[in-house]
């Protein structure tokens, strides 16, 4: 079975991650172990960015 590819590179995903202070999980636990509001916010800011991108 394929694995589906997702839209964020983990690059981008480790930068939001760092911005917003959880990284230290990802690093230690993997992404199945960051809470549902850091998941909520990660993708908040990552749309944020996208915006703030395609305004310039």
């Amino acid at each position: 079975m394929a694995r589906r590819r997702g839209i964020m590179s983990d690059r981008f995903k480790e930068e939001i991650a760092k911005e917003l202070g959880f990284y230290e999980t990802v690093q230690k636990e993997g992404w199945g172990a960051i809470r549902s509001r850091d998941a909520g916010n990660m993708v908040k800011r990552a749309i944020e960015k996208a915006q703030q991108q395609m305004s310039e």
